[in-house]
């Protein structure tokens, strides 16, 4: 931050001080004629050209002002909030790279489809290693997101339910759990543990919090099994990630 910047802003800060030290008639007579030349203004300028300075005061202001005399601003909170999530992208976006595998050929995906087509018995490793008989190298892995992505789950369920009926006649057994992060004003990242119900798409906020541990994600869902209460009995099955923070403890219930 440059020293001009930080000039203007404690520059702002000592107009706040003295504004508030004023008397109420001086007070509210500086407001009104402040709120005409601003009215004036905005008759003469469509579209101000603010400075950082003005988005950081504003931005602050903003904190201080409740909602209903926010039409005092001629920026909309809409605004407020988009400077937001551009200053968390400018903070958090790192070097772009080229990411992920390349796209599978087109002959390669065929003869998966064709062999799990033809072979409903046959598995992602025995796919796999049919395919390297004759030349061609897919790894199972591969060969499952192909299967996946056309609607062909692992054998032997390839002639059974799919997955997506599998999960609709388990949905009232069915929870979800992950972890979301927020960036508040001052950007400091915090961590949100949810739960989500998979019938209802009911969702539970467990707890929040800017260092995220095995045993914090272990104790708060332990916390939403007791308030659950008989309710939790019902949970068959509970999917998440492959996160270190979610440890066999969790796995156990809370312990």
């Amino acid at each position: 931050m440059s020293w001009s910047f930080l000039y203007l802003i404690l520059g702002r800060v000592f107009q706040l001080l003295v504004l508030l030290d004023c008397g109420d008639r001086a007070k509210t007579a500086e407001i009104v004629v402040l709120r005409h030349q601003v009215a004036v203004l905005r008759r003469q300028v469509n579209r101000p050209n603010l400075q950082p300075v003005d988005r950081v005061v504003l931005a602050a202001l903003s904190r201080l002002l409740p909602r209903s005399s926010w039409n005092v601003f001629f920026v909309t909170s809409a605004t407020l909030l988009r400077w937001h999530r551009a200053l968390v992208m400018r903070r958090w976006t790192y070097p772009s790279k080229r990411s992920g595998r390349p796209s599978t050929r087109a002959e390669v995906r065929e003869a998966v489809l064709r062999l799990a087509q033809e072979n409903p018995s046959w598995g992602y490793q025995r796919i796999s290693g049919e395919l390297t008989g004759i030349g061609l190298r897919v790894p199972p892995s591969t060969v499952r997101d192909i299967l996946k992505k056309a609607g062909l789950g692992p054998a032997p369920g390839r002639t059974g339910p799919s997955w997506g009926q599998f999960l609709k006649a388990q949905a009232e057994g069915i929870w979800a759990c992950d972890l979301f992060h927020v960036d508040p004003v001052f950007l400091k990242r915090l961590y949100v543990l949810f739960f989500i119900e998979h019938a209802s798409r009911v969702v539970h906020f467990a707890g929040i919090t800017a260092h995220p541990t095995g045993t914090w994600v272990a104790q708060q869902a332990r916390n939403l099994v007791m308030n659950q209460g008989a309710r939790a009995e019902g949970i068959r099955f509970l999917i998440r990630d492959r996160d270190a923070k979610f440890t066999a403890v969790f796995d156990q219930g809370g312990g």
